[in-house]
């Protein structure tokens, strides 16, 4: 063999192309992909219902009180809301359901949530429609 050829490959003598099965099923799973995250992406930007924590007090350590947000996309739907009130180790000391009937989309509340022992921070575990 001079330099100028190529080096010998069996491939090329009979005629056998490389396979490429695997094309087909990564551009059909990432176009499932990029459609599922497409959707995942619009449907969470709007949840059916939004709070947000807007302030706490532990003025009282048994009773602190809670101040907090709830919008929602249907206002004749019943939220209820889980309250929580954790401890210095964050154990936590209190838990109250607070139900929110139905009405305007956008409501804001101070709860009172009432604890086993001294808490020194409130938080929103989550909203849900009743």
């Amino acid at each position: 063999m001079t330099s100028n050829e190529s080096q010998f490959d069996y491939n090329d003598r009979y005629g056998i192309k490389p396979s490429r099965s695997w094309l087909k099923f990564a551009i059909g799973f990432a176009l499932v992909g990029g459609i599922w995250i497409v959707w995942a992406g619009l449907h969470h930007a709007q949840p059916t219902v939004r709070s947000e924590l807007i302030s706490f007090t532990t003025q009282d350590p048994r009773k602190p009180i809670i101040r907090y947000f709830v919008e929602r996309n249907n206002a004749d739907d019943v939220i209820i809301c889980t309250l929580t009130a954790r401890d210095y180790e964050k154990n936590v000391v209190g838990q109250i359901d607070d139900i929110i009937k139905a009405g305007e989309s956008f409501v804001e509340r101070s709860t009172v949530i009432p604890t086993r022992a001294d808490a020194v921070n409130a938080g929103i575990a989550g909203c849900r429609v009743l």
